[in-house]
């Protein structure tokens, strides 16, 4: 894949190869409901963006980071704080920021921003977007989700390979359970499950969706409404309960949808 870029555009061309595996990632299968699905995802697409730092003399230009989605008044990023570059360097003018694609895809704008808040506890994190305001994503009540029920996840999976190219999976709420599980012996204790127990433990949503690379900071959300109801989370969950995984493992874990509401609330 080449790239052709500048601080505003990005625009990335593909061969067939690339292109076929673009449209198996992005396939979702057939839900209950197909048409309302179809009509759900077209309309999440446009506030799911790709979250990176942008550096105009670098090759690509755009470094991907993970995912993000839209909320509140269409200027508020949601991530992981995870995906958040712990230092940017300014001598060559990289910048945070995220690539937004177009209608079509065929290009991708990139907005910079600049970090809003962050609870590194829950690894969720808010960006604060420069420019207009895009269309923005409804916080579903995550209280209710039940085990079973049926869920979409839109994000960037493997982004640097494959682009600006929102890939949609579909699956189900496998179990809610808490994040922190004792741990048998203190050598293995580490400063993540040491954080997670000084904060609590917290109920996480499994799913029975694969989440690669790139994938961090995906909205879980509701076929049919759209509403988020988690947000995709991999280190957090790997660092306690899946220390020894190093790849996907056909498990994937979300945070759910009311500690952005709660971050919301400290960010206003």
């Amino acid at each position: 894949m080449r790239w052709y870029a500048n601080r505003n555009i990005v625009r990335p061309t593909i061969g067939a190869s690339t292109f076929a595996l673009v449209v198996a990632f992005g396939s979702v299968g057939a839900p209950a409901r197909a048409e309302e699905a179809t009509a759900t995802i077209e309309r999440v697409k446009r506030s799911v963006v790709a979250v990176g730092t942008f550096e105009r003399t670098r090759s690509p230009q755009f470094a991907y980071r993970g995912t993000g989605f839209v909320v509140d008044d269409g200027k508020l990023v949601v991530t992981n704080a995870h995906v958040l570059p712990t230092k940017l360097d300014p001598k060559r003018l990289e910048v945070l920021g995220v690539l937004v694609p177009e209608p079509g895809g065929a290009t991708a704008v990139f907005r910079e921003a600049k970090q809003a808040a962050t609870d590194p506890g829950i690894d969720l994190a808010l960006l604060a977007l420069s420019g207009e305001p895009l269309p923005a994503l409804k916080i579903g009540d995550s209280d209710r989700v039940k085990e079973g029920q049926n869920i979409l996840m839109t994000g960037f999976p493997i982004g640097a390979m494959l682009g600006p190219f929102a890939a949609t999976h579909r699956g189900m709420i496998a179990a809610i359970a808490p994040i922190v599980i004792p741990q048998a012996h203190s050598s293995r204790l580490t400063p993540g499950i040491m954080r997670r127990l000084h904060s609590g433990a917290f109920n996480i949503f499994q799913l029975d969706a694969t989440a690669y690379p790139g994938n961090s900071g995906s909205p879980i959300y509701d076929p049919q409404t759209g509403q988020v109801l988690g947000v995709v989370n991999m280190v957090l969950v790997k660092a306690t309960k899946e220390a020894a995984l190093s790849s996907p493992s056909g498990i994937t874990y979300a945070v759910p949808a009311k500690y952005v509401l709660e971050l919301l609330q400290k960010a206003r």
